[in-house]
């Protein structure tokens, strides 16, 4: 049987990823963003903080074959179905954990080479408490789509020192199909806040 997914280049369709209504999915054309401000290395580990469905995890297991990506979730159910979705690309580098952020973050292994926030509250202290575990050299990444958490994090990065600060807030329309005719229609927009720990 072939792979779900064969190709080497990330970028997976979002409707191969198993979904439940109101639990948020990063859009493939934002993933493609989030996986490229992580530069991963093929032996990285990943902790993902809000794992949602698992799609960035899913999208870094598969760049980095032996690496390892450590996906964090507080429901049960939502956890269930970052398994579902690593199940159906056959990852086994992929270590699902229930449990709330930032309490359950000193209890996590392997310690990260990279951490990507999704989201998430209370941000600042989610923050703080995965900069602590983030060794030197290390890269964060966090995503947000909201203007107070965008202050937030911007006062956050500073307070804790963050180098080589990059923010992108992209303009993402996709091509749908609307009854007999084809409209674009825009992705939420989304900031993407990106460091280095010296």
């Amino acid at each position: 049987m072939a792979p779900l997914w064969p190709y080497a280049t990330p970028g997976i369709p979002d409707a191969l990823f198993e979904q439940l209504p109101g639990i948020p999915i990063s859009k493939r054309e934002v993933r493609l963003l989030i996986v490229g401000a992580l530069r991963l290395e093929a032996a990285a580990v990943l902790w993902d903080i809000g794992a949602g469905t698992g799609s960035v995890a899913v999208e870094a297991a598969l760049l980095c074959p032996t690496g390892q990506v450590v996906a964090v979730e507080r429901d049960e159910e939502v956890v269930s179905l970052i398994r579902q979705n690593c199940d159906r690309f056959g990852l086994a580098n992929v270590t699902v954990i229930e449990g709330v952020a930032p309490d359950c973050l000193a209890q996590l292994q392997p310690r990260p080479d990279c951490i990507i926030i999704e989201g998430g509250r209370p941000l600042k202290p989610i923050l703080q408490v995965a900069w602590e575990h983030l060794p030197s050299g290390g890269r964060i990444v966090v995503t947000t789509g909201t203007l107070e958490n965008l202050y937030t994090l911007s006062e956050t990065f500073a307070a804790l020192q963050v180098r080589n600060v990059e923010i992108v807030q992209p303009a993402i329309n996709r091509l749908e199909t609307r009854g007999s005719q084809q409209v674009f229609r825009a992705i939420d927009p989304i900031f993407i806040l990106s460091g280095e720990k010296l």
